[in-house]
């Protein structure tokens, strides 16, 4: 079944000094929509989570911002630890008005989103987690490249230009700097203390991020719910937007009781 999909504007504005870049919805919505933030991953940008940004702009305010260091936001010379990437969020929506959102992310911007969580709780209303890193099993720069490698089969074929080019852009230091940052960032040692409901999702086809992570991570997490998108590789919110947007919705629904059975209307 088609989905309607919703326009996006690129606006600019500046936070502690730096031009940030955000994409946002422009159609209206009902007022009483939350609004949804996604977080990009590592060294992409707001672009690649444009496929799921337009599938939900025409039901919620939708925003998404390049994180200082990635797509057309500035590049600091000093490169920014997961900490300070949710430090650099929340600063970012104290800019433009947002008091809280849903906080949406995929591969590292799941790690951004978890830190966020934990330094600004009242800022988040829920969290969607896609393709979490990092599997514990991957913490090395060899075993996350060639994770990395193993998905490219599993994307679309205009994804991997479309990866290329963002990777190009941030910098192969940035990257790296960027992994190793999450290296050290122990996501399992924090989910007990997300206390928002949350949702996880994983690409089954997903060889970064485990089936067993993401059934720790959902363990872990005291309000968490896991779906596995059928056929999906990692970058679901690229490669399977309409399937990730209904379960999004039912999760949303459910959480706000306007619905009964998450698991058997997500799968639908």
């Amino acid at each position: 079944m088609s989905q309607q999909k919703g326009r996006l504007e690129s606006k600019w504005v500046t936070v502690n000094g730096l031009s940030m870049h955000f994409r946002a919805s422009v159609d209206p919505v009902p007022g009483d929509e939350p609004v949804v933030v996604l977080v990009h991953g590592l060294s992409v940008s707001s672009g690649y989570m444009v496929p799921t940004a337009v599938r939900l702009a025409p039901h919620y305010r939708v925003y998404a911002p390049d994180l200082p260091g990635f797509g057309k936001s500035t590049k600091p010379a000093h490169i920014l630890t997961i900490a300070e990437l949710a430090d650099a969020l929340a600063a970012w929506m104290q800019a433009i008005g947002l008091q809280s959102a849903v906080l949406v992310g995929n591969s590292l911007g799941c790690q951004t989103i978890v830190n966020f969580a934990l330094r600004y709780p009242e800022r988040i209303t829920h969290a969607v987690l896609i393709g979490p890193t990092m599997d514990p099993r991957a913490r090395t720069l060899p075993r996350a490249t060639l994770r990395l490698l193993r998905d490219a089969p599993r994307e679309p074929l205009f994804y991997m230009p479309v990866l290329v080019r963002e990777y190009v852009a941030a910098g192969i230091r940035r990257t790296v700097r960027t992994l190793r940052s999450g290296f050290r960032d122990p996501m399992e040692e924090h989910l007990t203390r997300v206390h928002i409901p949350t949702l996880v999702v994983r690409g089954a086809h997903d060889p970064i991020a485990s089936q067993d992570w993401v059934e720790e991570v959902t363990r872990l997490l005291p309000a968490g719910q896991l779906v596995v998108i059928p056929g999906a590789g990692h970058a679901v919110n690229f490669n399977s937007p309409a399937q990730l947007v209904n379960v999004f919705r039912s999760f949303m629904n459910m959480s706000e009781g306007r619905e009964k059975d998450f698991f058997s209307s997500s799968q639908q």
